[in-house]
């Protein structure tokens, strides 16, 4: 048994009109994820997909791509990305894979997966735009969205915690980028002692230079967006 990451595949099989194929570094995309996933995972393996999976905007309209996921090998964890319109409530997203027999599918959103000692946790995150106020001094903007954000987080974290697992952070958005730091996001992953955070979002050759791929203050940062990565799956356990 193996663990994966693979962040961003942007799958576009419901709705071809949105291919990343026009992007430098995507050419045949969804061919190379498709190549290497299966020469690296084994139907025993785990891996977890750190959002921005499907171009669908309904879920009936991502349901090819969850139908090309579904074939291929191995148990998929799936957290929400920016792009992910799709995405609906627990309940709605469980019975949608049930009744389409997506088995293979987990989501994590609010909880966490148990995997060999280790606590599978994470959420989207969101971009840190600090003081974003209403006159009463409750949040606004970004800022009510990262406090939401900042919440699951450590809800999924505790769970890990309740559960006695080492937590390992997915994240899609990063929680530290260039100059920008994250406070809110960074103080939940050192408050439950996480040493290793996996994240996404980040495209191209000059973003992907300033992105954080090394330690910082204990914690290990990794960057696995797919064209990044060249759609290979990174190997976390």
């Amino acid at each position: 048994m193996s663990l994966y990451a693979l962040g961003d595949t942007h799958l576009s099989f419901g709705v071809p009109n949105k291919p990343m194929d026009i992007f430098g570094g995507w050419e045949n995309y969804q061919a190379l994820i498709e190549q290497n996933w299966r020469e690296r995972i084994q139907p025993e393996d785990t891996i977890v997909l750190t959002g921005d999976i499907s171009w669908g905007m309904t879920l009936e309209q991502a349901k090819a791509d969850f139908a090309f996921l579904q074939a291929l090998p191995g148990t998929k964890i799936i957290l929400k990305g920016n792009h992910d319109y799709w995405w609906n409530s627990m309940k709605k997203m469980t019975e949608f894979f049930a009744a389409n027999g997506f088995d293979s599918l987990r989501i994590l959103h609010n909880n966490c997966y148990a995997y060999e000692g280790f606590g599978i946790c994470g959420t989207r995150g969101w971009v840190n735009v600090p003081g974003e106020t209403n006159e009463d001094g409750t949040l606004d903007g970004d800022a009510k969205v990262l406090a939401r954000e900042e919440q699951r987080l450590r809800v999924s974290l505790q769970a890990a915690k309740s559960q006695g697992l080492k937590p390992i952070a997915f994240l899609h958005y990063p929680p530290l980028y260039w100059t920008n730091r994250n406070q809110p996001l960074l103080s939940a992953l050192h408050d439950f002692g996480v040493e290793d955070c996996y994240y996404g979002h980040l495209h191209g050759s000059v973003t992907h230079a300033r992105a954080e791929k090394g330690t910082v203050d204990g914690i290990r940062y990794h960057l696995v967006a797919g064209d990044y990565l060249q759609f290979v799956p990174e190997k976390v356990l």
